[in-house]
């Protein structure tokens, strides 16, 4: 079983394209937080909230992609507990996990935005026991930012442990980290083009970045 991640940057045209493209896969789905979450993080450098109240606000906006898209897709549904998500899948649905209620109870990560969505995705892959694909705006990492830097190159697979070096890239800066602790492998891969995210999940796949914490 597969935990996709479906980053905040593709929503709503191509989250929904992609969420579709994921209909009868042994697949569930958690969502980043996108433009509202970093509205989030802007208000937060200005107005100084709390770790915990911007963290947490940062979280609910994952929940709020994750209703919204669930809305959209008939065989989608939104849960806020695994044992629900794993009836769904039984049922060949898509279960989208909204993180808030678990994390809140369970409060297994750091409160600063070191820890953003990829930290929580591959916290809940954890949980489930499951694979990890994080589908973002980008086809995986690079040695620079691809946007600012024309000699950035594509990396197709990294240790954990370098990636360390990189700071904040297509993922956040606790990932790596976190990745080490769990001793798991995660897959990094251009969410825009859903055949791409398919091709990985059947095993096919090669345009992404694989990042190994083993």
């Amino acid at each position: 079983m597969w935990l996709v991640k479906i980053g905040g940057s593709l929503f709503p045209k191509y989250a929904l394209k992609l969420l579709e493209s994921l209909v009868g896969k042994d697949v569930m789905v958690i969502c980043g937080g996108g433009e509202l979450s970093d509205k989030i993080r802007e208000y937060d450098s200005k107005l100084k909230f709390s770790k915990t109240t911007a963290h947490d606000a940062a979280i609910l906006c994952m929940d709020i992609i994750g209703m919204l898209l669930a809305d959209l897709v008939d065989k989608a549904e939104a849960v806020d507990n695994l044992r629900d998500a794993r009836k769904l899948l039984k049922n060949k649905r898509i279960p989208i996990i909204l993180p808030s209620k678990i994390l809140h109870y369970l409060d297994p990560l750091e409160h600063s935005w070191s820890v953003t969505s990829d930290s929580i995705s591959l916290f809940f892959s954890h949980l489930l026991n499951s694979k990890l694909l994080i589908a973002t705006n980008v086809d995986g990492i690079y040695t620079k930012d691809p946007s600012l830097y024309k000699d950035a190159k594509f990396i197709k697979e990294i240790n954990a442990k370098k990636l360390l070096s990189f700071g904040e890239t297509s993922v956040d800066k606790s990932f790596a980290k976190l990745l080490l602790k769990y001793k798991t492998t995660c897959y990094v891969a251009n969410g825009k083009y859903p055949d791409r995210i398919v091709s990985i999940l059947e095993g096919k796949g090669k345009k992404c970045t694989i990042i190994r914490g083993d």
